[in-house]
């Protein structure tokens, strides 16, 4: 006599299989898994650069430069986002200009990772202004670029206001040069 146990046949072949089509179709569903990044979309007629500001567990870090053409978006953190608040900084390179703020943070010409936003220019860096993005801790964000002269999106964008709000707690995220200046 021959006994063989269920779902050993048919579409999936073993019981093995069907668990780990069950798992990954879980995986795949339930909102835990959805995929977090922190992207920006440069939704203007020329090509920008971008430097990317935030505090982690080891402290403040600047990263740079991303360079986006013309209406183009891109990853600049993949995966869970490490931090609340962002700070961007942008260029634009074809028109000239800048998205910036009053967040000030280290940056240089070429590429960097630059760890600390303290004493940058006698460190040998640029001392530049970036501009806050509050992610309410979402999984997810997206910030868009636009010219000031562009339409406004069909959906409302997120509002940036130069100044750091305390969250609650009394702790504030901003960056130390910022809390002293109180602009």
């Amino acid at each position: 006599m021959i006994w063989s146990a269920p779902f050993t046949t048919g579409l999936f072949g073993s019981r093995r299989t069907l668990l780990g089509a069950l798992a990954l179709a879980l995986m795949l569903i339930l909102p835990g898994h959805a995929k977090a990044d922190f992207r920006l979309c440069n939704n203007t007629g020329s090509r920008v650069g971008i430097a990317l500001g935030y505090k982690d567990q080891d402290g403040w870090t600047t990263e740079g430069w991303w360079n986006l053409s013309a209406r183009t978006c891109e990853t600049l953190v993949k995966g869970a986002l490490v931090a609340r608040y962002y700070y961007v900084y942008a260029v634009d390179y074809d028109r000239g200009g800048e998205w910036s703020g009053k967040a000030f943070m280290c940056t240089r010409d070429k590429e960097f990772t630059i760890r600390g936003i303290e004493d940058c220019l006698a460190r040998g860096y640029d001392r530049t202004g970036f501009f806050e993005v509050d992610t309410t801790e979402q999984r997810s964000w997206t910030v868009q670029l636009t010219e000031s002269t562009d339409q406004a999106p069909n959906q409302p964008l997120p509002q940036y206001t130069p100044l750091i709000p305390t969250p609650p707690g009394g702790q504030s995220n901003a960056p130390p040069a910022q809390q002293k200046q109180g602009k």
